[in-house]
């Protein structure tokens, strides 16, 4: 598996897919053909249907204009090619064919993939923990030992996250585009002080959080990948409530993104981060699998009890849709990073009690599989190209994307 410097990435959003991940393909190009002035961008499948809503137009023009040279961007009809996020980049004298493969990763055809794959030479959770059971290492043991100084990276991720979640709780105003959707994470913050009850209070506070990060996100603000900039709040969400209530020490919230990231790996590895891909299961559903991972183990559960949470995170998020509405990173997308936060503890909740009383029968690795066949059998109105379900439901007006 990559390292966790190819899992959590810090850029702009709205999509880590079709901005962050079409941003860095920009620049690999410039820096590969600094002869070429003038470019033409041709988005294809996913990234042509929704490249409006999440901005690629905006993210292409901005990359080439800030090297002074000028892109054309054009959208097309076209669903034949080898990977739904696919760009082509046409300059005089020199092409590139370009897939956006999930989590702001991009690899390029005909170009050997350059990221050492093999930083953790385990692919799946099982390789892992016999690993880890084998030489006595615990998880963040076995983070160390696979990539020594890791933790200065995931430091500057850690805050970040919580920098993002300031920011989104001082925004106020409207999100981008036609939906007129208000910015309203501070609201919903101000709402804990409406109630006494405990429970109550916890849920508006860290769906607060989780709204603070997507709507920056949605603004095209930085974030932080966790898997994916669609599912960037659901993380942060967790990370910020430790952090406020001092329920971990910054060392400990640093450890905790270790062994999420180490579950976030293994789906990347063996299925797809991508909601073109698999549908939002595979952006959502990671994200709450690596919450999970990471609230459990800062709850300080056992091995077996972090991967049971892990599965849960995936295994009741197994057939989710990415339909956004308009094809904006807004409408359920932001909510749905809110749920998936509070599911995350729900999940590490049934794993301490459930996982107490009998040993669970379907594994991570299972549930990650199940997921990437889940995936493959969606169809196609129903992974991130706007043509389906809630889109459907609420339809936008395309003149005004």
């Amino acid at each position: 598996m990559e390292s966790l410097k190819e899992l959590y990435r810090i850029g702009p959003g709205p999509s880590s897919s079709h901005t962050l991940a079409i941003e860095r393909a920009c620049k690999y190009y410039m820096n590969e053909y600094p002869e070429e002035m003038r470019v033409t961008a041709k988005l294809y499948g996913s990234l042509s249907l929704t490249g409006k809503g999440h901005m690629t137009d905006k993210i292409i023009q901005k990359a080439f204009t800030k090297r002074g040279k000028r892109a054309e961007v054009i959208f097309t009809d076209d669903f034949t090619k080898k990977h739904p996020n696919t760009m082509e980049l046409c300059g005089e004298k020199h092409s590139m064919t370009i897939y956006s493969i999930g989590g702001g990763a991009f690899s390029i055809e005909g170009v050997p993939y350059i990221v050492d794959p093999n930083v953790y030479p385990q692919s799946t959770m099982e390789e892992i923990v016999s690993y880890m059971e084998q030489n006595n290492l615990t998880f963040v043991q076995y983070v160390e030992q696979m990539e020594p100084g890791i933790f200065s990276f995931l430091e500057r991720i850690l805050e970040t996250m919580l920098k993002t979640v300031d920011d989104g709780l001082k925004a106020e105003g409207m999100l981008p585009g036609p939906l007129q959707m208000e910015k309203i994470a501070r609201k919903l913050y101000e709402r804990k002080n409406t109630t006494q009850d405990p429970v109550e209070q916890r849920i508006l506070e860290i769906t607060s959080y989780a709204y603070s990060c997507s709507e920056e996100n949605a603004s095209g603000h930085t974030v932080v990948t966790a898997p994916t900039l669609g599912s960037c709040g659901v993380l942060p969400a967790i990370m910020k409530y430790y952090d406020v209530h001092h329920l971990a020490s910054r060392t400990q919230l640093m450890e905790s993104l270790a062994v999420a990231g180490l579950f976030g790996n293994v789906i990347k590895s063996n299925a797809t981060l991508s909601g073109a891909e698999g549908g939002c299961q595979a952006e959502i559903g990671t994200a709450c699998t690596m919450a999970a991972a990471a609230c459990s183990y800062l709850e300080g559960l056992t091995v077996s009890q972090i991967c049971y949470a892990a599965e849960i995170g995936m295994e009741h998020h197994l057939g989710l849709t990415c339909d956004p509405v308009g094809g904006y990173v807004m409408i359920p997308c932001i909510e749905r990073n809110g749920v998936a936060a509070l599911r995350s503890m729900d999940a590490m909740l049934y794993a301490k009690h459930i996982g107490a009383i009998k040993k669970n029968k379907i594994s991570f690795d299972m549930v990650v599989k199940t997921m990437n066949y889940t995936g493959k059998k969606l169809p196609l109105e129903l992974k991130e190209t706007s043509l389906g379900g809630l889109a459907l439901v609420l339809p936008v007006d395309k003149e005004k994307i």
